[in-house]
């Protein structure tokens, strides 16, 4: 057995520096580029979010004109896209039909095998709006097709927010509900070095493209103990149907020693601090729904976990039923993670080729003893 102190998922180990963000611990603050992330969701779009997470600085007036007319224009899907889309299973998870997307995404990149053309920031600058651009219009396509519509094309004259609900959904909600969609998106956005980003940046830190440090986040966020968690979430909520039942619901779970989604996580230890901001969001859509059923059933499960376990709601927990009331498929809360977190994953791409070190810890041993092979001489 090793003495070796084992820090068991990386639990307190800091890898590495970042510019990009992190959580205040003084105000409990998520801060992006040193904005907190409540003030940025309360006046920014999330165009003008992506670019201060790529540039360091949130947008002038003509650099956010010119970033918008960009993104814009990468909107349309290449044919040979909508035609691999077509041919994966209805039935597939969209994570996986999104993951499939995307990596086919890079081998349209001719740019990626010319000598430096890897790891050049001023191509991985445009690598990322093109990705930005893209995933809106995959993520529509999957929940369309999955509800056998036929996709529809992007609109220039819409902002980001506005075009993926219209692509998704063949109207616009309300401008309430619009602005909910972007609040949600702008907290997804970047959250330091979570399972998904560090997945990147190892993948980075061996100097591989961007694509594939975006394919391999995608694979890590899928699991429901990373981005899957919004999902989970809402079959937990399917599976309890009504506030009255939340208390025998949850002694049995608790009994069972079953995990409950979207309550708790390792950095916060007073509460996530991007909650209060989505939770005001949900309650837009909660009134303008009149559901009050949801909201009850939301309000007593919440109370009723704290008062056991001492442990508060993270993000997950409002944009769960937030993307549910938003018309979204279930199986789609994740990909719209994808959509919001590619800014925050091409981010911490870039800034680790900017200073790259290969990523490779060690492992302490605790097998058998060196033994020999049987006839080995």
């Amino acid at each position: 057995m090793s003495d070796t102190a084992i820090m068991k998922g990386l639990a307190g180990v800091v890898a590495d520096e970042t510019a990009i963000s992190k959580v205040n611990p003084e105000s409990n603050s998520l801060l992006y580029r040193g904005y907190p992330v409540q003030e940025l969701a309360a006046t920014q779009s999330f165009e003008a979010v992506a670019y201060l997470l790529w540039y360091g600085e949130l947008p002038t007036p003509s650099q956010r004109a010119e970033f918008e007319q960009l993104e814009r224009s990468l909107r349309p899907l290449d044919a040979r896209t909508t035609a691999l889309l077509d041919t994966m299973p209805v039935d597939a998870h969209p994570m996986d039909l999104v993951r499939t997307a995307v990596s086919q995404l890079g081998t349209f990149d001719g740019t990626l095998h010319r000598p430096g053309g890897w790891t050049n920031r001023e191509l991985d600058l445009g690598r990322a709006a093109y990705l930005f651009a893209q995933l809106p219009t995959i993520v529509a396509a999957v929940q369309r097709r999955r509800r056998g519509q036929d996709p529809i094309p992007p609109r220039e004259d819409l902002d980001y927010s506005s075009n993926f609900l219209w692509m998704t959904f063949g109207e616009l909600p309300s401008e309430a509900a619009v602005d909910v969609f972007r609040v949600s998106l702008v907290l997804y956005a970047e959250h330091s070095f979570n399972a998904s980003t560090f997945t990147a940046r190892v993948i980075a830190s061996t100097t591989s493209d961007l694509y594939s440090a975006v394919v391999g986040a995608i694979g890590a966020l899928k699991g429901p103990l990373h981005g899957g968690a919004n999902e989970a979430v809402m079959h937990i909520f399917e599976e309890v149907g009504t506030a009255d039942n939340v208390v025998p619901w949850l002694e049995r779970a608790l009994t069972e020693k079953r995990k409950i989604m979207g309550f708790g996580h390792r950095v916060y230890k007073h509460g996530d601090s991007r909650v209060p901001t989505m939770h005001a969001a949900l309650n837009v859509l909660l009134e303008e729904s009149g559901r009050t059923d949801l909201a009850s059933l939301y309000e007593t499960l919440e109370k009723e976990f704290v008062a056991r376990k001492g442990i508060y709601p993270n993000l997950d927990y409002p944009s769960g039923p937030a993307y549910h009331l938003l018309g979204f498929d279930t199986e789609i809360f994740t990909p719209l993670f994808v959509a919001a977190r590619v800014t925050g994953w091409t981010a911490h791409i870039m800034e680790q080729a900017a200073a790259n070190a290969l990523i490779r810890p060690l492992s302490a041993y605790n097998g058998v003893d060196e033994r020999q092979v049987p006839g080995a001489r």
